[in-house]
Parts: structure tokens; sequence; C-alpha cells
């Protein structure tokens, strides 16, 4: 009886936690993380504005001097400290866990808004078929702005719900939640097992198909030819560099959530090059790909490649439709395009999501399922609240650059100086790497992390903070901007400090018995400091 109700009174036991079961599966995970919507619609014009082929220098550059590095420290900090973002921090030192929440809510603000995309992305799959935009007379972006997303005259919060945007947003988080909900090795893994051979076999299909298009040629001199004057100018490497962070998933907390999964003895800088250079790769077939169509577009409107190139949102949604529309075959161009979004999408919003669902999963000692559905659904219905309504879009805008540069930046900021300067935590999270890793590394690397990465990301937030204070965003109202750009930029750092300062839980993960002997496990397994070799 009186041991009955000793059990009873003990708070339960820290539900065992997932490691991919393979290699394999983490380094598609990752990769499918890492390949989203930028990688298609971003780079290739990043590319085309910054030098063309030449750009190709600064991006190798910034990949091995920043991209990398950093993607490792991501690594060493989940796989040693064995937790989500603000578990893992926490165990690295008590007074850094607010940097692992300050990527939580950097997560949270981007996933109610990817969403939407998603959504958009599976929508435009079936106007590809039916070609709904050439219904307008006045063309493709005439369609998006008006027709799909009945975008309100001026920038504000509305509630004004779009059916066409808010059925398959539904749609979109009920196939997240279900993944998520199935766990590490049943749900993650497997979405990318499937989406991500997908997403490569019908990219590589749009790709071929496109480089036949008439003026296919002309678009591919456009993104290759060199111009190496254009190596001069400090803002190109600045793009490169940018343009690394936020393609590699880089201070998101993801790479953390993911690396904290992998299994005790693991090739980490193997894996990281791998999903480095497979994500480069991506890119370059998305700009092969992308330049063809564009000058396909380019021939039929008989004008030049740079009048119709663009990036992000009109490229995807006012380009490529009136590619669709012309092209032979243009159905199938659009249904491999806006599958291949819609896929890359999926991919990366799951890993977005397991940061925040692993983050109070650890905290708070909640199950797999009820931490899933309990953090899930909020976020999903904010993001339904929002963004399939008629002013969602200066929403989205507002948000991703605000998030994007005063979020990522800044916290990727932060972590390398804290780490680097505050804690010099270089060294043993470089023995970590190097315990069971295919490459080693050494005094290079911590050169990279602690001089070269704080250089980078200080000279970027400042640029970028000039920009915004020279003149509001996007010419919207300085309310909107305020609340939605500089305001939710703040509330994410303060937002961050208070969720620190709540009480890890009894049933957290804080302390669990796995941890303590994987720890006992690393400090007997340190790579000496005479085996450690030069990055």
């Amino acid at each position: 009886m009186s041991s009955s109700s000793s059990q009873q009174g003990a708070p339960l036991a820290p539900e065992k936690r997932e490691t991919f079961s393979s290699r394999k599966l983490f380094i598609l995970s990752a990769v499918g993380s890492a390949v989203g919507l930028g990688n298609i619609w971003r780079f290739p014009y990043v590319a085309y504005e910054n030098g063309g082929g030449a750009f190709l220098i600064p991006y190798l550059v910034a990949i091995l001097c920043a991209g990398i590095p950093l993607l490792f420290l991501d690594y060493a900090v989940g796989h040693r400290y064995r937790g989500s973002a603000p578990l893992s921090y926490r165990r690295l030192n008590r007074k850094a866990e607010v940097l692992g929440w300050w990527q939580v809510l950097i997560c949270f603000i981007i996933a109610i808004y990817y969403a939407a995309i998603i959504a958009w992305a599976a929508m435009y799959c079936w106007f590809s078929i039916t070609k709904a935009w050439d219904k307008n007379p006045d063309g493709a972006a005439a369609f998006f702005s008006t027709d799909f997303l009945q975008t309100a005259p001026e920038a504000g919060v509305g509630f004004d719900f779009v059916g066409r945007i808010f059925v398959p947003m539904i749609l979109v988080w009920l196939v997240t939640i279900v993944i998520m909900v199935a766990g590490v090795n049943k749900g993650i893994s497997r979405a990318n097992a499937v989406f991500m051979p997908l997403l490569i076999v019908m990219f590589a299909i749009l790709v071929v198909q496109s480089v036949f298009l008439p003026g296919a040629v002309d678009g591919l001199n456009a993104f290759f030819t060199p111009d190496f004057a254009a190596l001069k100018n400090p803002t190109v490497w600045a793009a490169a560099f940018g343009h690394i962070f936020f393609s590699l998933s880089v201070a998101f907390g993801i790479m953390v959530t993911y690396s904290s999964y992998m299994k005790r003895k693991s090739d980490l800088t193997g894996s990281g090059y791998v999903v480095a250079f497979a994500n480069s790769g991506f890119e370059l077939l998305a700009g092969i790909g992308v330049f063809a169509a564009l000058g396909f577009m380019a021939h039929n409107a008989g004008t030049s490649v740079g009048e119709v190139a663009t990036s992000g949102i009109g490229l995807a949604f006012i380009a490529f439709p009136t590619i669709v529309s012309q092209a032979p075959l243009g159905s199938v161009i659009g249904v491999l395009f806006f599958g291949s979004l819609v896929f890359a999408g999926l991919t990366s919003l799951i890993s977005i999501l397991e940061v925040i669902v692993a983050a109070f999963q650890d905290k708070l000692g909640w199950r797999r399922t009820p931490a899933t559905l309990i953090v899930s659904i909020p976020v999903a219905v904010i993001s339904l609240l929002l963004f399939p309504t008629t002013t969602g879009l200066y929403l989205l805008d507002t948000m991703d650059a605000f998030v994007n540069q005063f979020g990522i930046l800044a916290c990727a900021l932060a972590i390398v100086i804290i780490l680097g300067a505050g804690l010099g935590a270089l060294p043993k999270l470089a023995k970590h790497l190097n315990r069971h890793s295919s490459i080693k590394l050494g005094t290079g690397w911590m050169v990279l992390v602690g001089g070269v990465g704080p250089a980078a990301l200080g000279y970027m937030l400042i640029n970028e903070l000039q920009t915004k204070l020279s003149e509001q965003y996007s010419g919207y109202p300085a309310w909107f901007n305020g609340i939605f750009g500089w305001g939710m930029a703040g509330a994410l750092l303060v937002g961050a400090v208070l969720l620190s300062l709540i009480p890890w839980s009894k049933n957290s993960k804080l302390n669990d018995p796995e941890y303590l002997q994987h720890q006992e496990n690393v400090i007997a397994e340190e790579v000496p400091e005479t085996a450690v070799k030069e990055y």
C-alpha cells in the first residue's frame, strides 16, 4: 500500500529520447530542413544580382568560412548536451538558456507564416492545370494579388478570410501535425524519406524540361556569366554570407535539435559536409532550372533576361505562372515547380515546428503526443487567424523581413560571441566534434567561429539596421512596421528571457539519467589535445 502510494506521488520518468535510426535518415532530415523555399526562389536571383558566375567564389568562401563552421557549432551543442535548443544551452551554461528560447520564438514566427506560402503553392499546383490566371486580363500579377489573395488596398490587420487560402492552410497544418505526433523516427524521418526523393526527382525533371525551352541558353548565360568586377563590392560578399546563414538553417535551433537525436557515436563533421554540399548542389540545380525558364520567358517577350528576372514571391507566383501559360507542356512545368515548393516547404516546416515542440517537451516533461498537440494547435490557430486574410500578405512580408534580420542574424551574433568570448566553450565543443568524426577540427575552426562569424554577422546586422532606420519598410505605415517589425523583433528577446525564467518541471529532462550517462561517456571518450588537427 505504502509502496503504491509512493509511486503515485513520484514524478513520471522522462520519456526516453528518440534518436534517428540511421545516419542516412539524419542527413535526409537535415537536408530537408536546409532545402526550403529560399533555395528555389531566392538563391538564383541573389547569384544573378551579385556577379552571376563570379558569385560562386564568395558563395564558396561563405560556406567554408562561416556556414559549415557555424553548422558544426550547432551540431556540437545539440549532440553533446542532448536536448532541444533551450535545454542544450542550459546544460552548457545556466545563463545561456535564453539563447535557446530566442531560437524557439524565431521558429514560432516563421512557422505561422511559412504554412501560408505552402498553401499558396499547393493551390498553384491546381491552377497550373486550369491556368486560372489566364482569366484575368491584367495577367498573373493581377490574378495573384486581386483574385487569389484578394489583398486589401492598405497594410493593416483585418479578418476578412479568403477561402482559397484558408482551406489549403488547414490541410497543411493537419499533415504537419500528424507527422509531428508520430515522432522522430515514425514521423519526421519517414516524411523526409518520402518528400526529399520526390522533391529531387520532380525538380530534376523540371530542370531537364526547362533547359530545352527556346531561349533557355540566354537564361543560363545570364545566370553563369561571371562579372568579376562585382567581387570588389563588399555588398556582394555580404549577400553571399547572408544567404548561407539562412540557407543552412544556422541559428534557428533546428540543427541543435536534430543533432540531439543522433546516436552517440556519430560522424558529426562528415555528416555536416554532406548536408552543406547537398544543400548547395540543390541550389545550383534550382538556379539552372529557374534561369532556363526565365530565358524562355524573356525570349517570348522579346526582352532581356534582366527584365523578367525577379526573386521570392514575384518569381514563384507571377513569373512562373506566365511561363506555364506560354511553354510547351506548361502545366507539367507548373505542377513540378509548385509541387517542389510544397515538398520543400513541408520538410522545412516540420523542422521548424520540431524546435518548438522539443523545447516544451524537455522543459515541462510532457510526452510526445500531448506536447505536439498542446504546442502545434495554438501555433496553427494563430497562423489561420492572421494569414489567410486580405491583409495576410502585408503581415507575412513585414514579419519575414524583420525576423530574418533582427531575429536570426542577431541571435546568431549573440551565440558566437557568448559561446566564444563569453563562455570559452569552443575548445570543449571542438573536442566533442572530434570524438567520432572523420574530419577533425582545431584552432582554425575556433578562429572561424569566434572571429570570422562575429565579423560577418555584425557587418550584415549593422547594414540592415541602417537600411531599416533610414526609411519605412516597403512604405508601410509607421505603426504597422513598429508593431509587426520592430515590436515583434524586440518581443522575441523579451519573450525568450521570460521563458528562461520559468522553473524546470520535476518531470523535465534537465537531469535525466540517460543524459548523465551520456556525459560520462563523453568525458571518457573525448579526444586528447594531441589528436586535434587543424581545420
